[in-house]
């Protein structure tokens, strides 16, 4: 079977139960908490593939990981997800069921990333820019990156727009290289 295909369909099933509770909000903050302990601690992912824990030493790192204000519905999910040995599509079930609620609630994702943290006013005026120019809730995402050197890269769900100095820097060492 596909390995997208797999998390994808946990991800709108776990959706589809999320709307029946009415907790679709709670799943998605618990999703955003359990996507945040994968980013954070890489081995989490190992210890899910790792043959040599049990299935209830996996289902409590999970638990752990979702925090104690996890909801019901992501604990239910969490055990589902065990029973049927899928640990290791969970991360990426996870992200899929972000993906799903977005587009469920019109939401666009908005990452934007800089060399350098940014000023409140500059925020807020990229905020009101994109607000007049889609037709969505936004949701921001900020990223420092010391690499930029300057500018910034700014990702509306599939579009990018690179205005970074090392962006630009590419750009002229690939005309330099042409010539």
């Amino acid at each position: 079977m596909n390995e997208g295909l797999i998390p994808r369909r946990y991800a709108k099933a776990l959706y589809k139960y999320a709307q029946e509770q009415q907790c679709t909000q709670q799943v998605y903050a618990d999703s955003q908490r359990l996507e945040e302990a994968f980013a954070t601690h890489p081995a989490l992912t190992k210890a899910l593939g790792n043959p040599a824990l049990s299935a209830t030493e996996k289902e409590q790192l999970l638990v752990a990981a979702a925090g104690t204000d996890a909801g019901k519905a992501i604990l239910r999910f969490i055990n589902l997800v065990i029973l049927n040995h899928r640990e290791t599509y969970f991360r990426a079930a996870m992200l899929d069921f972000q993906e799903v609620y977005r587009k469920e609630n019109n939401i666009a994702r908005v990452t934007i990333t800089t060399a350098t943290t940014m000023n409140d006013d500059i925020v807020a005026r990229i905020k009101n820019l994109l607000k007049t120019q889609l037709d969505k809730e936004l949701e921001f995402v900020y990223v420092t990156d010391p690499a930029l050197i300057g500018g910034f890269i700014l990702r509306v769900e599939s579009m990018q727009l690179d205005a970074s100095i090392q962006n630009e820097l590419k750009k002229l060492r690939v005309k330099l290289l042409n010539k």
